[in-house]
Formats: structure tokens, sequence, C-alpha cells
């Protein structure tokens, strides 16, 4: 870790100047501050917690013109204090490193600084001139020097603007500026921010967990902002052809008829990384084990959740854009990664999800008992059930062994295939439960009965069909590392309910014999595909993984993000025979590891104003039918939703001692 020479950070003055003590003092708490890229030490670093100098010779001057240049530029215009401030500022200190006469001294750029954190309407406002106040306060001497010396020598440097609600998203979707964009009356506008970074916005906005939600700080205010109903109102503003026709403006220069890329798997990672490499100008093919694209979006998510229309005319993007799919082509029984490079293809991405159910693991468990299924085979026979390949019908009680949305979505599918009654056995509490909360709450109204810190035991069979199953009581302990309550069995507290059919809803896996020792793919230790998480390549050169294959059963934004990522990688591959340096994804990292964006209070005051929901069909009429149980908001509640967004914009710069590699994207 460098050295602090001085600097000001949460508060604390940190001056090392005079190197009295010999060691110099160290960010308190921070680390991975040595070098940005390669060889290339940080010599200095500036936040909207104050700004820290490595380096002697480094240029305030020329450090905070560049920080506030970055504001001017992205600030939205909206409120004098930020609209004029930062360009007052910006224009300042670039005549004072210029060593020309400034139009402002330094106590007037201190009173512009503060009037903009004390009175400025968003985040950004609030947030960019904070370092600089501290460092006139502070190191006034050091601006004064700089000043009588100048013109400041140059410096290599870059920024980054960002917020909570972006870096929670794995797919980092701008989300305060397409929330801007519904402001402006703008949806054509919104949509494209999300298309940027995949083409499932409808979907996303139907079925997306919220990370961005959960790292929103409205939420200090009242309620964290409806951002996913805000995406799913701008898609289903713009579906269909305007969305093909954006999309269409993206493609670059079509490239050569060899340049062309294989994606195994239709699912959201799939139908990502084949979007971008379509962008990117590539010749893309996917190879699908089923007839139709979406993966377990399209066979795993009921329809009462994710209608098939809406989805399929989001996966309609690839063949728009000029890609090909391959239905009913399964790796491992009609082809192989070798017959793929031999047809000419220079990558391969694998986005084969997990379409295999977990077992429980538990006395008399036996897959071929009626009345036994697997969660993700339940769901499979549910989605062939709605669209008329396959008749299912359920009778009696039901039983549902899991805590994640698979389970719940089981649990909601079997009162609409006609169950008795429906039981939820989750071994943990309540607020140990992956699901989300919505679903849960959702469940709850349609009739669905919950059993915490309860676990079955033992199934209870005759005649080759599930009767029953023995359950036990769990005890809930300390908090394991993840923060979830270790359980563990309390004796004597077996009981036996009765039920007709047994649902094991407790995870998913890749399905095994897809791929074989000769494709010369490893794995990990849970069965997923072992790849490098800087670039998601794997042990066979050109080819890349991605999505649930790779990370074991996860959401569809974390799938439709590692097809972006991949889409990089392989370009990387393909034109360099290297990954290139992110800095984007360097300063993230940053961030991330040293938790930047923490949590919090909201300081200026906010007006009170609760989130819009989406209207919803009646529990008691739902929980009969597959109809889609949530509506898009009106106009007038977007607008009003929108509006509660308090664009919680950071800037971040560092200042390096040499030019810091071009990169693009994540």
């Amino acid at each position: 870790m460098s050295e602090v020479t001085y600097g000001v950070w949460d508060g604390v003055v940190y001056d090392n100047r005079g190197g009295v003590n010999g060691e110099g003092p160290h960010f308190p708490g921070l680390s991975n501050f040595d070098e940005f890229d390669d060889g290339n030490p940080i010599r200095a670093f500036v936040a909207d917690r104050g700004f820290i100098i490595f380096d002697s010779t480094v240029s305030l001057l020329d450090t905070f013109h560049r920080q506030l240049a970055q504001a001017a530029n992205e600030s939205c215009g909206k409120c004098t204090p930020c609209r004029i401030g930062t360009v007052l500022v910006r224009d300042a200190l670039d005549a004072m490193r210029r060593g020309e006469p400034s139009p402002l001294d330094l106590d007037q750029i201190f009173a512009l600084a503060d009037q903009m954190t004390q009175t400025s309407m968003c985040g950004l406002g609030q947030t960019c001139s904070r370092a600089l106040r501290a460092a006139i306060r502070e190191f006034r001497d050091v601006f004064e020097d700089e000043i009588r010396t100048a013109p400041a020598p140059s410096q290599h440097a870059m920024s980054y603007m960002t917020a909570p609600c972006i870096e929670a998203c794995p797919s980092r979707i701008n989300v305060p500026r397409y929330i801007d964009y519904i402001k402006d009356g703008k949806p054509a506008h919104s949509l494209g921010v999300i298309l940027q970074k995949y083409p499932m916005a409808a979907t996303c906005g139907r079925v997306c967990v919220r990370f961005c939600e959960m790292a929103c700080r409205r939420k200090f205010v009242d309620e964290a902002v409806g951002i996913k109903t805000l995406k799913r109102y701008v898609a289903d503003q713009q579906t269909g052809p305007n969305a093909l026709v954006f999309g269409r403006d993206l493609i670059r220069e079509p490239l050569g008829a060899n340049m062309r890329v294989a994606v195994v798997g239709a699912g959201p990672a799939g139908i990502s990384c084949a979007y971008h490499l379509l962008l990117h100008g590539y010749r893309v093919d996917i190879l699908e084990a089923m007839e139709e694209a979406g993966g377990m979006a399209a066979r795993g998510i009921p329809s009462y959740r994710l209608p098939k229309d809406v989805l399929h005319a989001e996966t309609d993007v690839i063949t728009a854009l000029g890609g090909r799919f391959l239905f009913n082509k399964a790796l491992g029984r009609d082809f192989s990664l070798d017959d793929l490079f031999a047809r000419g293809y220079r990558a391969v991405f694998l986005a084969l999800g997990c379409q295999e159910g977990t077992h429980l693991g538990i006395e008399n468990e036996d897959p071929t008992l009626q009345g036994y299924r697997s969660g993700v085979g339940f769901l499979l026979q549910v989605h062939d059930h709605v669209a008329g390949a396959l008749r299912v019908a359920l009778e009696g009680d039901v039983v549902v062994v899991g805590g994640g949305n698979v389970a719940m979505d089981c649990a909601r599918s079997a009162l609409r295939m006609g169950a008795a009654s429906v039981h939820v056995l989750y071994r943990r509490t309540r607020p140990d439960m992956p699901a989300d909360a919505g679903e849960v709450q959702a469940a709850e109204a349609e009739g669905v009965v919950f059993h915490f810190l309860t676990n079955p035991k033992r199934i209870i069979a005759e005649n080759g069909r599930v009767v029953g199953v023995e359950l036990m009581d769990m005890a809930a302990g300390e908090p394991d590392a993840e923060g979830r309550s270790k359980v563990e069995p309390v004796p004597g507290s077996e009981r036996t309910v009765s039920c007709n059919t047994l649902i094991a809803a407790i995870g998913q896996q890749v399905r095994e014999g897809v791929i074989s020792p000769e494709d010369g793919i490893a794995f990990d230790r849970w069965n997923c595909i072992r790849v490098n998480p800087d670039d998601l390549s794997t042990s066979r050169t050109g080819v890349f993984a991605g999505g649930d294959c790779a990370t074991g059963p996860s959401t569809l934004i974390h799938a439709m993000a590692a097809g972006l990522k991949a889409t990089r990688s392989i370009d990387d591959h393909i034109r360099l025979g290297r990954v290139r340096f992110r800095p984007r994804s360097r300063m993230r990292r940053l961030l991330n590891d040293n938790t930047m964006l923490a949590e919090d209070a909201v300081e200026l005051p906010v007006k009170p104003q609760y989130r819009a929901h989406h209207p919803e069909l009646d529990a008691a009429v739902r929980s009969q039918m597959f109809e889609e149980v949530e509506q898009t908001i009106s106009i007038e509640a977007a607008y009003r939703e929108a509006n509660r967004c308090m664009r919680c914009y950071r800037i971040y710069s560092v200042i390096t001692e040499r030019a810091i590699p071009e990169g693009v994207g994540r």
C-alpha cells in the first residue's frame, strides 16, 4: 500500500509532507491503491468522501479541474447550483492551472463549492465538490504555491461516474440516466440506455430480483425507487420494431464471413452474448437443445410472471440482427466442441444453464416414485401444460421443499394446476429465504402455507407413489459466513404429514452427459464449468462459458451480464489474442474492494412520497389461471415514480504516473 503524503478522508486530515515520522500514514481501512494497471502507480485519488495524494508533485489545480469538468459534463442542468456552479468552478480552476487570470479567487471557489454541496437537488451536485472544499480549507497553501508557479504539469487521469444502484446491478445499467429520460417524456431514449447492456428489457422488467433497488438510497427517506417497475414501463411502451430498429443502429461494420462465433444455449446468457456479438459485427449461430429460445426464462418461469409472447418478442432480436437459431441441436448428442471448431467457428460460448434438479438427499428418496418431482422438472411440465403440449393435473396436497424463487414458482403454479393445498418447507427462518420478498408475499396472498425451520427427513411411499413425508423441526443458531442462520435438527421433533406430490426445489445443476471428457472442459467441485472470472475463459482455448452453467443457479440479470462480459472477451480473443485492460472495471474493483459506495444517510431534506405499485389481478382470481398477475403502470404513475429518483451519482478520479491503457466497457 502506497504511503499517504497528504489529504482529507471522511473528515480526517492527513499531512505527512514533512516526513517527520519516517513511514507515512495509510488510508484508514482502505487497500489496493498501489497501482492502477500493471506498473502504473496511483498518484492521487478523489471521491465524494475526500481526496488522498500519494505523490507530492501532483497538481491539485489540475486534479480538481478534471473532477469538476466531469461533473459539469454530467450535470442534468435542472438546478442552478450544479448547472452553473460546476461550470464556474471548472473554468476558474482551468485558468489557474494554465497560469491565466481567473474569474474567481480561492475564496469564491470555496463558497461556490460549499453552495453546491448544501443546495444542489441531486447527488451529483451535492457530492462533486466536497473534496475540493476540504482541499481548499485544509491545504490552501498548496493551491497558492501552484498558482504562483503555473502552468501546472500535464497529468494522466481518469474520471468515473457511478451510483449505488449502478454498482449493485450486475450489468451496470446507468439507472439514473434511464430514469431521467422518463422524466423528460422520452421512453424510447430510456429503453436505449438499457439496450446498450442487454436485449431483454421487458423480461427483466418483470422478473429481475432488483439488486439496484436494494442499494437505492431513497429507502432512507421512504421506499426505494421502483426501478424494475420503470424498466418494465419503458420496455412495454417500446416493444417490437422500435427496440429492434434501435439495435440495428448500434451494429458496427459487419465483419468478414469467417468471423463466426457459436453460442451453445439460447437462455438469457446465450441471448445476451449473441446480441452483443451481432452488434460487434460477428456472424452468430445459437445452437439450442430445445425447440424454442429463452432457456429457463421460457420454460421455468411461469406465464403469470412472464408471458411467453413478451419473452419471444425479445429473443426475436437475434434473427432481426442477422443471427441464426439452430433448434433441437444438443451438445453431446448432435455435435461436439470439436465439431464446432471444424465448422469454422472462431470461438464458442457455452450458456448451457442448469436444467437438472438437485436431490434432497433424504431417506426413501426415489425420483421414479409417482408424485415425486424436481423443481425444475415440474416447471418444465407446467410450461408444456400451458403451451398445450402436455396435460398435467394435480390433486390433493402438494409439499414444496425450498426457499428460492424456483420454489415460489412451483408453489404458485401448483395451485393453478389444481392442488387442494400447497405447503412450502424451508429449513431456515423467513428472513433467510433467498426468494424475492414480493414472490413470497404473492404466494401467501394466493393461499400457499409456509413452514419455516422445518425440513423433510424421510419420504413415505406406498405402492410406488408418494403418500407423505416425515418432517422435523430445525433450531436456528448463530449466523454463518453469508449472514444466514445456522440450523440444527431438533431431536424428537419428527412428525408425519400426508401429501400426494412432493416437489424438491432446492437447487439445479448442469445436465449430465452434455459435456464429455473429450471436450476438454474442466468442472469445479460444484459440478459447474470452471472459468477464469476475469474473462470467462474455460480450460479449452477459444471456449468461454457463463450464466448458470458456470456459477450455479443464479438470476436472469447475472446471466445477461455474463453474456456481455463474454462478448468482450471473445472479441479480444479473436482480434488480439489477449484480453484488454479495462479501466472502468479496474475502477469498479477499487470502489468495491473498499466499499466506497457504502450506505449513508440522505443529508438534504426530501419530501416523503411512497412508490408506485403495479396494478394486480385479484389474488382469489389469479390463483386459478396463468394470466399475467402484474400490469404495467400508467404514464402518470411512471412520471411520478421517476421523479422520486435522487440521482445519487458520485464521481471518482484517479491520477496515475503513466497513461492508462484504453479499454472498453466493463
